[in-house]
């Protein structure tokens, strides 16, 4: 079975970055006049907590309701019951919801959505600038962010000359230099080759080890979660499972029936238990694989 974090909300302390009680969601269905017609619940009673400088996963397969969450930390959605607090502000409280936008930046599937100027420096200016933040500032912002994802030698550039990868990393640059303490991205790497996957995967990695920067990604690439501190698992709007990736990917039998894969070589553990060979369902990389399988070679 998945383990399951028991959450204590009364003695959170400091470094707990979001908090999420009993958080539910419905979207109006509307008929052709343009009345609500009816409901339909997308989160049912989402209890998490989220540490300062984690590195969180989001899992669930489409309609799951991962991304309808992603956007409750944005305050682009609100709870419907429940209550949602990210670095201690109510997303609820609309009088605080730019205080809540500076804390916490979004990242979207398609950067092309994003892209609003011609060039890059641009680009990654337009949240600073809406802030109000100074003009030297905004200079040296910009600088450093566009360092901090190695997109500098593009300032110049036009963002619709440069690759998906590249693309998405100038959309975080531009989120980056906002100045959040989180950012939330929302399937970033699924319309990436794997290249662009890479390229975007390496830069939050270093954004949340280098920078101390909360990390929270929704993907359905079960590789890229192989890395985070702790990973939610939803389905139907609720969380199914919770814990850390060796205990999640482990249970290979739950994740299938949740309709999600598994890491390859969670896959190939399986594959090779089944064929009766001793071959642990924690291994989570290659290296660990090769090692693993070089030990009971050696047995033999």
């Amino acid at each position: 079975m998945c383990i399951v974090r028991v959450i204590f909300y009364e003695s959170l302390g400091e470094l707990m970055f979001i908090k999420s009680k009993q958080v539910s969601y419905d979207y109006n269905v509307h008929n052709d006049v343009g009345d609500v017609e009816s409901t339909y619940r997308a989160l049912t009673s989402i209890d998490l907590e989220i540490e300062k400088g984690d590195f969180i996963v989001i899992l669930g397969h489409n309609g799951s309701g991962k991304s309808t969450f992603a956007k409750h930390l944005n305050a682009l959605l609100l709870p419907t019951e429940g209550t949602l607090f990210v670095n201690d502000i109510n997303t609820s409280d609309t009088q605080r919801i730019w205080d809540l936008r500076k804390s916490a930046g979004m990242v979207f599937q398609n950067p092309d959505n994003q892209m609003i100027a011609t060039i890059v420096e641009e680009e990654v200016a337009f949240g600073p600038e809406n802030l109000g933040v100074p003009s030297d500032e905004i200079v040296f912002r910009v600088d450093q962010a566009l360092s901090t994802v190695e997109m500098k030698e593009y300032a110049m550039h036009s963002p619709n000359k440069l690759s998906g990868g590249q693309k998405q990393r100038i959309a975080i640059a531009g989120v980056v230099a906002m100045h959040p303490e989180c950012i939330i991205l929302d399937e970033p790497t699924a319309m990436l080759d794997p290249s662009g996957r890479k390229e975007v995967l390496d830069t939050i990695k270093y954004l949340n080890e280098a920078e101390n920067i909360t990390i929270i990604l929704i993907t359905h690439f079960m590789e890229e979660a192989i890395d985070a501190d702790y990973i939610y698992v939803m389905e139907n709007g609720h969380i199914a499972c919770q814990g850390q990736p060796k205990k999640i990917f482990a249970d290979v039998e739950v994740m299938k029936k949740l309709h999600l894969d598994v890491p390859q070589t969670v896959e190939l553990a399986y594959l090779l238990q089944q064929e009766g060979i001793d071959v642990p369902l924690d291994i989570l990389t290659v290296e660990e694989m090769v090692d693993k399988l070089w030990q009971l070679k050696s047995k033999n």
